[in-house]
């Protein structure tokens, strides 16, 4: 009798590879044991690359010395690539004379001016002040905190560190009787917080000097302006008595 396929052993093997086909086995195993894990590492191990140590940070530049002379700083202003990132376009100059009875500073120059430090509608409002003051020009010196007209300026202290050193400086050359300062954003860069007030009364402090300073907002639109001059009158009153 010739051999031949036993149909039931096949139709077994058959079905057993549907089932396992229909519960998600499509794939065949082997019954010999495989290391999974990694290889051991060689007795003598690959050499490191050498490493440079990292370089050591490059110390602070030295802070820029400033002018020791009024004459020195009005040139030094004009010019000092420092005191704006180098663009020294726009600049104008402080007017007025040292030892004045009165040393006002501005935030910045009027956009209109040129040569002439505030010499635009809010320039016009401070001089009507100082007639009103019983001061002369030859009494009051004229200044801003920036050397240009800088609309956006980030007015913090640690973006101004150059500024508020020359603000510093700048009021010890001119040696004022008193100071006062329309713009409560100047007061960080002299080392006071700013006020919630329409005016606050200070001292500005160098060197053992001391000198009053009086502080207010700045020059507002011409529509707010009768009552920021009702209370800068009133500042003034109460400061200079």
């Amino acid at each position: 009798m010739g051999i031949g396929t036993n149909p039931d052993y096949a139709s077994a093997i058959a079905a057993t590879l549907d089932w396992w086909r229909d519960a998600g086995v499509d794939m065949a195993f082997e019954d010999a044991p495989r290391s999974w894990l990694p290889l051991a590492e060689p007795d003598h191990p690959a050499p490191r690359e050498s490493r440079r140590p990292a370089p050591e940070p490059e110390a602070p530049a030295p802070p820029a010395l400033l002018p020791a002379t009024l004459e020195a700083f009005h040139a030094w202003w004009m010019s000092a690539p420092e005191l704006d990132g180098g663009r020294c376009t726009g600049r104008v100059p402080p007017r007025g004379a040292a030892s004045p009875e009165l040393m006002i500073i501005a935030c910045a120059p009027e956009s209109a001016d040129r040569e002439l430090l505030l010499s635009g509608p809010e320039g016009s409002v401070l001089d009507g002040f100082i007639k009103a003051c019983g001061l002369s020009e030859e009494q009051v010196y004229r200044a801003s905190a920036l050397p240009c007209h800088a609309p956006g300026t980030d007015w913090s202290p640690q973006a101004n560190q150059i500024i508020s050193r020359a603000l510093i400086q700048h009021i010890a050359l001119v040696r004022p009787k008193r100071v006062l300062v329309f713009g409560f954003v100047i007061l960080p860069l002299l080392g006071h917080d700013s006020p919630q007030v329409p005016a606050v009364s200070l001292s500005f402090n160098h060197e053992g000097a001391t000198v009053p300073l009086l502080t207010v907002r700045r020059v507002p639109a011409a529509a707010s302006q009768p009552r920021w001059k009702s209370a800068l009158w009133q500042a003034w009153l109460d400061w200079s008595a």
